[in-house]
Parts: C-alpha cells; structure tokens; sequence
C-alpha cells in the first residue's frame, strides 16, 4: 500500500519543476522585456536631451535584442548632426549595437562598423575613417559615467584627396574619474597606447611608425557636460588648468624617449610648460627632423655654429666640412646641453623639452610649432 502511494508522488516531481522552469522562464522573459522597454525609453530620453543641446543622433532603422543574458540597441546607417561645433559637422556610420549584461546593466558596450564619414552639413565628406575593429565601453550611468574605453584596430584616418592623416595598427584610450564629479571639478587620468602610428601629413618625422604609451591626468576642468571641445578647452585655460604627465614612453625605430612633466595652454591656445625628455638613440631620430637642411641653412645651436667658425678660422672651409658631417656634432652638443644617463641598458641624454606658446625646443634644437588647440 504504501510502494502503491509512492510511485504517483515521484512522478509528480518532474511536473512540478517542469512548471517551475516555465513559471521562471516566463518571470525571466517579463523581466527581459521590462529592461528592453526601459533600454529603449532611456535612448530616446537621451537622444532628445542630446537634440536640446544642439547634437543630433538618428537611425536610418533600430532594433532591440540580446535576450536572455543581455540588452542590445541596434543601429543601422547612424548619423550624428554636432549643431554647436564650429563649424557644424555631421558623422555617419554603417551602423553601431550598443549592449550591456543583465548582471552588469552599468557596464555598456558599443561596437561600430564603418566607414565613419566626416562633413560639414549638405557638402560632401572631407574625412573618412576606417577600421578593422572599433568597440567603445563605458562604465557608469550614461548620464554620470566613472570610466570610459575606446579600442580600435588597424585604425586610418584619410582626407577626401587620398592623403592619409593618421593611422596605427591598435590605438587604446582608456579615462576614469579621479575625483570630482562629471557636473563639478573632474578630475581625469587618462591613459593613451599606440601601436604602429604615423602621421605624414603632420611632419616627416611623424611618418615613422611609432609605439607610445602615455598616462596623464587633466586638471581644472569646470564640469563634463556635453560642449564643443574648443570651449573646454578655453575653460580649462582661464581656470589655470593643467596636464600632468605622469609617464610617456615613446619608440620610433631604435630611439627610445620617455618624459614626465607639466603642461598648460597659452591665451592663444598653444602648450605652455616643460618635459623632462631622456632620450636613447637620439642621433637616430635627427635626420628625420631635417638636421642636414637646417645644418646646411646655417641654423645650427649658437654653441655649434661658433664651433664651426672657429674651425674656419683655423682653416678656410674646415667648418663647412664639419658642417656637413655634423650630426654627431650635435648629438655630442645635446649631450653636453644634457644630462648623460640611461634608458633600458642603452646610453642616452636627459634633455628639457620645452613648449613656448606652442614653440617646441629640444634643449638647443627648435623643431617647430605646435598648432593651436582653439
């Protein structure tokens, strides 16, 4: 009697969790759908509050996915109108999905896929930008994020007339909140690691491929609020802001530098400030920097051209020869300007690296301006 009762019991089990199961699925799929409703009223809140602010973000089609684990927003030929930059821009995309983990809905992702074209409104493109991988992360509210991560691979940024502005193989930009708040004072460590970059168009000595990794921190900064970058930036200036460069290690070739220093911006926008440079290899790096054009216009350091012309003195074009050959002349004249020291095992000079609203020097060397920041 008691074996008869049994048996209906334990075959009750499977139905009881099968019903579980569904009741939790249902519960999970209810839940799912909640959090995708709430997704998509948050990026519609957002994207008007952005169209307040003079920046205007559409989709040519967007979509709401990812379940069970996950929330996505998908975005097909995305398109971004910047009202209040000067001038206007408008961005468009081939499409972007933007995702986030149920366990973690303040951690939200977003991958892009290009090309990523750059125009003023109703003309054509004067920028394109290609990239074999692009994903963003951002830690935090939307509207109050604590960090943010930008990676992007095989990364080139060209002109509409076929001439490449920058390109790196990997290009990592990784900001996180010090102290302060988004809304009052922020302070910003940034961290920016580059793998293979070049710029031509810049300077000659930016063609090289070049591996950098550098850490600073952004002080004075009022708020964080949406603006146009050249206003933050004038804002930063009259609070007497500053960017502190906690470590910079770059390679270009054999010639290893790394520096650390202070830097401001001028009334006119250019860097103010000083870096203590070391730098490994640096006759290396010279040529790039037009060392033989400059030698040959006679616009050498004081302390070597006064050299050269105590050689002319001694004997009549001695000093034009020396000329010539006279990188590593200057290198030794570095080196004397300099401290000598060393950098991973290889000898090297410690040099001051100066910014003189926006005039660049290498101990001795002028190497040129910088352009202005606004």
């Amino acid at each position: 009697m008691i074996q008869a009762d049994s048996i209906p019991r334990r075959r009750r089990w499977p139905i009881v969790l099968i019903a579980l199961l569904v009741i939790l699925g249902a519960l999970w799929a209810g839940g799912w759908g909640y959090g995708a409703g709430v997704a998509e009223r948050t990026l519609e809140g957002w994207k008007a509050r952005e169209a307040k602010a003079g920046r205007v973000y559409n989709c040519a089609s967007q979509s709401i996915g990812g379940f069970p684990f996950g929330i996505e927003a998908r975005c097909t030929d995305a398109s971004a109108e910047l009202k209040t930059n000067q001038p206007p821009l408008s961005l468009k995309a081939k499409g972007m999905l933007v995702s986030a983990a149920l366990w973690k809905p303040t951690v939200l992702t977003t991958e892009f896929t290009g090309p990523l074209t750059v125009a003023q409104p109703g003309q054509q493109p004067f920028v394109t930008v290609t990239w074999q991988y692009a994903r963003t992360e951002l830690h935090g509210l939307p509207t109050s994020p604590e960090s943010a991560a930008i990676h992007l691979d095989q990364l080139a940024v060209d002109r509409t007339e076929a001439e490449n502005v920058f390109k790196a193989t990997r290009a990592d930009l990784n900001a996180r909140l010090v102290s302060g708040t988004v809304r009052e004072n922020p302070v910003i460590e940034t961290v920016v690691k580059l793998v293979g970059a070049s710029a031509q168009a810049w300077h000659p000595a930016a063609a090289i491929p070049t591996d950098a990794d550098i850490t600073a921190v952004v002080r004075g900064l009022k708020d964080f609020a949406p603006k146009p970058w050249q206003q933050r930036l004038r804002e930063l200036q009259a609070a007497g802001g500053r960017i502190e460069i906690a470590s910079a290690r770059v390679q270009q070739g054999e010639t290893i530098a790394v520096a650390n220093g202070v830097l401001s911006l001028s009334p006119a926008g250019r860097l103010d400030g000083q870096l203590r440079l070391t730098v490994a290899n640096l006759e290396k790096f010279l040529p790039a920097l037009g060392l033989d054009q400059m030698l040959a216009e006679q616009r050498a350091p004081p302390k070597l051209n006064n050299a050269f012309g105590a050689l002319d003195r001694i004997m009549p074009g001695l000093g034009n020869v020396a000329r010539q050959n006279a990188g590593p002349a200057l290198v030794a004249s570095l080196g004397l300007m300099g401290q000598p020291t060393e950098l991973e095992g290889q000898r090297a000079v410690a040099l001051p690296l100066r910014f003189d609203d926006g005039m660049v020097s290498l101990g001795p060397l002028k190497l040129g301006m910088t352009p202005p920041l606004y």
